[in-house]
């Protein structure tokens, strides 16, 4: 699933600035008699603390989120299940029309094979407008969450004396905004996550219940019935 995540409050109140230049000498000329000017003063490069962010990693993995994906999960349930019967419907028909007799007419194959033309066109269509709808709504509400995981991560940032957050989680619709640095990194994703959960008040979910195992069949061979 490709999930397009725009950090609107990340560009706000966060910059960097450094500067440096070589140091500038006077050099004497032997024929001047005048004193040499003084140098100029050396610019200092300002101090600079850089964190890292997979911010659509961190979105994703936020309790909020996975409670929101599974509600939505649960609301296609439904829709997802009538499709898979549709489609063992259609590899029924399909089994029927290779299991035909040589015998059978031209006219009964071609009217087999349409109806299976139409179903497969109609359950195409039907999984296509139902994708296309779970991701909008995944989207959606995604997108409201990534929001408030910005503000978080901003509010992070500035109170642990960070001056730039990069986002190093970047995709093709999302490129990289790291272009060149030469400081320590810190990622600082999982702290965020941590923090938006304190944050939001959304319990983790619970661990996934382990599928019981299966019977397995005995292989005791059953006693003879007793002769009277």
């Amino acid at each position: 699933m490709n999930r397009t995540l725009v950090l609107t409050a990340l560009a706000a109140g966060l910059a960097t600035s450094t500067l440096a230049a070589p140091k500038l000498t006077a050099q004497a000329t032997p024929a001047a008699p005048a004193p040499a000017a003084p140098a100029a003063p050396v610019p200092q490069a300002l101090p600079t603390k850089v964190a890292v962010i997979s911010f659509e990693q961190a979105v994703v993995a936020t309790n909020e989120a996975q409670k929101v994906t599974a509600e939505i999960q649960k609301k296609y349930d439904p829709k997802k299940t009538a499709i898979e019967t549709e489609g063992n419907e259609l590899d029924s028909l399909k089994k029927q029309l290779q299991a035909l007799p040589a015998t059978a007419s031209d006219e009964e194959r071609a009217s087999r094979m349409k109806v299976i033309d139409q179903k497969e066109k109609e359950l195409q269509h039907e999984v296509e407008d139902a994708s296309n709808a779970y991701q909008a709504d995944v989207q959606e509400a995604l997108g409201k969450i990534a929001q408030k995981v910005g503000g978080t991560a901003v509010k992070y940032v500035q109170d642990n004396g960070f001056t730039l957050l990069l986002n190093v989680g970047g995709n093709q619709q999302t490129p990289n905004p790291v272009l060149w640095y030469d400081v320590p990194k810190m990622d600082v994703t999982q702290a965020v996550i941590n923090e938006y959960n304190k944050v939001s008040g959304v319990a983790a979910p619970p661990p996934a219940a382990p599928s019981a195992p299966k019977p397995r069949p005995s292989t005791t061979a059953p006693k003879p019935a007793a002769k009277p």
